[in-house]
This record gives structure tokens, sequence and C-alpha cells, in this order.
């Protein structure tokens, strides 16, 4: 395929792509039929000109980092680079492997970021040790790492400064994604079940808090009944407390029986360590459906939930979905590989990284509608990895915008998705740099920080960095 003939393809995907949720339900108010995705080529993705939306407009070099092509008018730079000493606490070796991530009002109108490391190292790696202390496992290098950044303006012009670094959280293992509470926190996830039969000193795969006002390593606290599976990310209700996880496990039929989608009811809203219930989502009347092939783009399906009745089985480790396996059996759905979550819209957004026809992605939007009972409905699908490669992290900006983190081939994106359901590129690095990761923004929603993942193990030679991204956001739907 010739490149216009490329350009004009994947210009009409944009067109024809299906509509977020308000859109979807606007046309259900119509009583216009949602059509399904058809079936797309799985072949792999070949390099293409970035896509661009009319308000954003065409990617153009950096001139801040020039390593990124950025929409005209926005700038980027970097704040925070892990394997190295930090710029502000040079006895602070900043770990690698940054991902999840969340920004915070501070008191003195600074904005804490919470950042995940998902560090991989085995408990037998002679590097093998925790990022500081106290620690939950002698042995397990990941955890998080609090900044505190400036945003100052000057004539019409932003500075973006790193005031401070440190550890927040320590000895846990395969932090990948998480997500922020209204209570002022983040919930960092273990996307591991490896414990003490892999040499640790401690069972993992659990949730860890960290409030944003810590000034230094926390207490840790596996909150046990929130599930012991591969964790990936969390997003809560404000108006119930109620936190939505997902689970990164892949579905192949007879192979790999997929991932689930699964609420904590806290016994107590905002105090987590106090219990409560686990459940999983379920299809009503349809027990066991796979959501991951042949569903219908719009399409609003009626869900409840099933209890886990018990959420930190004894044989977590030799079997992972031990927990997912209780849902299955009562009914629950299963999707290919969750990862991110988002609140918004009255509900929670949820990514599957490699499901739809094409394999390349959906982006779901689940919202209640009763204590026991709600609403899923798939927004977006990906037609193709030309258009949508594997999306991962999500966040929904202040203004409504949703961006989304691609996980696919090495030639990644930072893409956004507009309520007329089209994507658009908004970060891309023609040398590709790694995964991108922990998008979020802040407060006020200027400007939009991420991570470049970096090296997983303490012996990597890739290091991580986080960015502060800013610009004309109100031109465009983000």
């Amino acid at each position: 395929m010739r490149s216009i003939d490329r350009r004009l393809f994947l210009q009409r995907l944009a067109v024809s792509a299906p509509s977020l949720i308000g859109l979807a339900r606007l046309g259900e108010s119509r009583g216009l039929a949602p059509s399904a995705v058809p079936a797309q080529s799985t072949a792999p993705a070949v390099p293409v000109e970035p896509l661009h939306a009319p308000d954003y407009g065409q990617l153009v070099t950096s001139s801040d980092s020039p390593q990124f092509e950025l929409p005209e008018g926005f700038r980027c730079v970097p704040l925070s680079s892990g394997g190295v000493a930090s710029s502000i606490r040079p006895d602070l070796e900043v770990p690698n492997a940054f991902d999840g991530m969340a920004a915070f009002p501070l008191p003195n109108g600074n904005i804490r970021l919470i950042r995940n490391h998902e560090m991989v190292d085995s408990a037998t790696s002679p590097h093998a040790r925790p990022i500081g202390e106290p620690y939950y496992d002698a042995l397990a290098t990941g955890g998080t790492t609090s900044l505190e950044v400036r945003i100052s303006e000057s004539a019409g012009d932003l500075t973006v400064e790193l005031v401070d670094e440190f550890v927040s959280l320590a000895g846990t293992s395969v932090n990948c994604a998480g997500g922020p509470t209204p209570w002022g926190s983040w919930l960092s996830c273990e996307e591991t079940v490896r414990g003490l039969e892999a040499g640790y000193r401690r069972p993992h795969g659990y949730v860890f808090e960290v409030p944003a006002s810590a000034t230094g390593p926390v207490d840790p606290v596996p909150l046990r009944a929130m599930g012991r599976f591969e964790h990936e990310a969390a997003a809560v209700d404000p108006a119930t407390g109620i936190v939505y996880e997902t689970e990164d496990q892949s579905y192949e039929p007879d192979e790999h029986p997929g991932a689930g989608f699964y609420r904590f009811i806290p016994n107590q809203v905002g105090v987590l360590s106090a219990g409560g219930r686990l459940q999983m989502l379920a299809i009503t009347g349809r027990p066991g459906t796979a959501m991951a092939r042949g569903q219908t783009v719009g399409a609003v399906l009626p869900v409840h939930w099933v209890d886990i009745d018990d959420p930190d089985p004894a044989d977590a480790e030799e079997n992972p979905l031990a927990v997912f396996r209780q849902g299955l059996a009562k009914g629950a759905a299963s999707f290919d590989r969750l990862e991110g979550a988002w609140y918004g819209d009255d509900g929670i957004y949820i990514v599957s990284t490699s499901g739809g026809t094409a394999r390349s992605g959906q982006v779901f939007h689940y919202r209640p509608i009763s204590d026991d009972a709600g609403e899923l409905t798939v927004i977006f699908e990906s037609r193709s990895s030309l258009v949508l490669d594997a999306p991962d992290n999500i966040v929904v900006s202040p203004r409504g915008g949703v961006v989304l983190c691609e996980d696919g081939t090495d030639d990644h994106y930072i893409r956004g998705l507009n309520r007329e359901g089209q994507i658009f590129n908004l970060v891309h690095a023609p040398n590709p740099v790694g995964e991108y990761a922990g998008t979020c923004f802040s407060p006020d929603g200027r400007v939009m920080f991420f991570n470049v993942q970096g090296s997983s193990s303490v012996d990597g030679s890739r290091a991580s960095t986080t960015y502060a991204m800013w610009g004309p956001w109100e031109a465009g739907p983000v």
C-alpha cells in the first residue's frame, strides 16, 4: 500500500470509529442499532505517517526534547530519571521501571506525583534488596517513589520543575499500575503472585496504599481482602468509595481462560485496611461470557456481580488464577489482558490490551445503576494495530478527554480518543524510546505527566524518565 493510500485508510478508520460512551447512548436513544466491528487483518503493524486530529494538528519535533514528536505549540521536558542518582537527593539512586502514576495537590500549591516501579528482579538476583525501609520484603526490588513538582507561570509561559523525590513504598514486587483514591492516596498494585515458593520472604500479589501526604517510606501493609492475583490497575468511584480492579491475564480459547474485572466494597469508605467484600463482574443472562472476541461496539450489556469467597487463597502462588476461577465458576465474564482503569463519565473506563477481533485492544466503560447491577459498553475496539496497538494505561483528563498509552510494537504512541471516537496522536518517538506509561494530569489540567518505562531490573541499561508536557490543550479534546 502506498503512503498516501495508507494515510487515507487510517483517516477513514478514524472517521468511522465508534463513539465514546455519551455518543453510544445517544445512538441508543434515537433507536440506532450499533454495528459490529468487522474482522480486520492481524498482520504486524508497519511504519505509517502519524494520525492527527484537526484540533491539535500534525506532530512535529519537540524543541525541548527532540527525541519526541508532539503537536505544534506543546512543550515537553524531563523531570526525573531512573537508574541514576536523583538530581535533588544525590544519596538516592532512583529505581528504574517507571510505570503507573498519579498526581495530587499539595497544601503548598505544588503537585505530588506518586510513581510505580515495575521491578521484576528474582529473589535470587544479586541485586535483590529493597529500595528503602521500612520494607515489606527484604528481597523485593519494587515499590513507589513520590515526587514534588512546582508549576510556575510568567508572562503566560509555564515552568515545570522537580522540587523533591523520595522512596515512599519499599519491598514490593512488579508494581505495575494502580490508581488514585478520592481521599488522597495511591493504590500500588503488584502484578505477580511469586512469593515464598519463588524464594521471597513474603507472599506477593497484593495492593498497597501510599498517602500523598507521606514524606518517606510508608509502613507497607498488604490489603489482602482486595485479592491476591496479578493486579494491574485500580480506580475508585468517588460516589461510593468502591474500588474497581483489573487483572492482566491472557485469553485464548481452550488454553488461557482470561482475566477478571473486580470490585472491592470496603467495610469503611476510605479505610481499605478495615476489609470488605471482593466481587467479579458477570454479564446478566450470559454466564461465562468471553468479552475478548465478537463484541458489538456501542451495545449496552446488563451486568451484575458475584462474590469471591476466598480473596486470598492459600494456593495463589502455584495457581495464579485461583481468584479468577472462583468467579468464573459462578458465571463471571472473562477478558483478554485487562490493564488500565480510570474513573470518568460516572463510571469506570477499563482497557483490554489484547481484546477485539484484531486483538489490538478494546476500551470498555462500566456504569453502576444500582448497588448490585450496572451496564458495560464497548466504546472502542481497534480495527488494526495501525490505528491503536495494544492500549495499556488510560487516564481521563480534568476536561474529560481520554488518553491511552500503547504497549504493542516497539513503535509506541501516546494517543487520544475524542468524543467522536477518533484516535489521534499526542506523543511519538521516531526512534523508539520504549514503553510509555503513567499518564496523568495536574489537578488543574494544564500539565500532562508521563513515563518512559526503561529497564525493569536493577542491572538493566535503559534509563526510565518522567516527563512533563503542556500546551494548548483547550484547542482539542484532551
